[in-house]
């Protein structure tokens, strides 16, 4: 485990790990420079996150596309042979309450709509499925406030996904609907055919996932399979609470799920007093300094690196960098 000094070290790419590499006094600070020069951009059927391109056009098998090149898996090669559960991927929370998909900024996490988030590299994203009218909507509160229908959200999915193979998505549903509604929503979006099915074991590698086809990873926090897929995710993973007001209220204590469990959410946003999104505080938690702090107070206290990163507003803040920057590491 490498603790905050090598996470400055790599972020300032000025030095190389020391014997200071797991100090744990926590008392290290670093600047905005923690963030790299790196951006993520995007243009139609192509992801660029940081240095690292993937392409509509890639191939979805092997590990190199048609000019020889090493083909990237979730955007870097280096990450192909890596188990799904030793990734860190960025995602939002509340995925689909976003002031550009109609929902009122009283209620809206984010600004930018699912499909837009995807194309910026946004790989896990948390919804609200409940009934809207009798059908299946994603909302954040009451639907009044907004929603979307669940089956435009997934059909944005399964048009990312068969514009970049290489890409892996994962869902982490809050559920309040029936899984049959949920299956039959993904059977009408012809999503089943790219769904992951865990088994008792070891996470399989990036590329055996992207070799497979079996790139979108479904979990709930209520309901569970059958389907085979309809992952429980408190049988697979456990996170951090998330009832945060400021930036000294970070912690990372154990919430839900067991901590035994391989994948681990770190929630990572701010609430106002009365329980709102904190918009005026996103860039701040989203920062490099805090963000990796905070990581690295979970490698010292829990022993964990996290899988997921959700945050609100992750336009704002160094949220991609940070995610680059842990992926580093060996």
């Amino acid at each position: 485990m490498r603790g905050w000094t090598w996470l400055v070290c790599v972020a300032l790419v000025a030095c190389r790990p020391s014997s200071a590499a797991d100090d744990d006094s926590g008392s290290s600070e670093a600047s905005d420079s923690t963030a790299t020069e790196s951006s993520t951009t995007a243009t139609s059927g192509t992801t660029t996150t940081g240095s690292s391109t993937t392409s509509g056009s890639a191939s979805s098998t092997g590990h190199a596309d048609s000019t020889g090149e090493a083909a990237p898996c979730n955007g870097s090669p280096a990450l192909c042979e890596r188990p799904y559960d030793a990734v860190v991927f960025p995602g939002t929370h509340n995925s689909v309450a976003a002031t550009e998909s109609g929902f009122g900024a009283i209620n809206a996490n984010q600004t930018k709509p699912v499909a837009d988030q995807l194309v910026d590299g946004i790989r896990v994203l948390l919804l609200d499925v409940t009934y809207d009218d009798g059908e299946t909507a994603l909302c954040h509160g009451p639907c009044a406030l907004g929603s979307r229908p669940h089956v435009e959200v997934l059909a944005e999915i399964r048009t990312f996904l068969a514009d970049n193979p290489r890409e892996i998505l994962t869902i982490i549903y809050q559920d309040s609907v029936t899984p049959e509604d949920i299956a039959a929503d993904f059977e009408q979006t012809d999503l089943l055919d790219l769904v992951y099915t865990h088994q008792d074991g070891p996470w399989p590698t990036l590329a055996s996932m992207i070799e497979a086809d079996t790139r979108l990873v479904v979990t709930a926090e209520n309901s569970g399979p059958p389907p085979a897929w309809f992952h429980r995710v408190w049988d697979l993973a456990w996170d951090t609470p998330y009832t945060f007001t400021s930036l000294e209220s970070f912690s990372c204590e154990h919430n839900r799920g067991e901590v035994e469990h391989p994948l681990f959410l770190l929630n990572h946003w701010l609430s106002t007093e009365a329980g709102l999104p904190d918009a005026s505080m996103a860039a701040q938690a989203n920062a490099a300094e805090v963000l990796l702090a905070r990581v690295a107070e979970c490698q010292r206290g829990m022993g964990r690196t996290p899988t997921f990163i959700a945050v609100d507003y992750y336009e704002q803040g160094d949220l991609f960098e940070v995610v680059q920057m842990l992926n580093a590491q060996p």
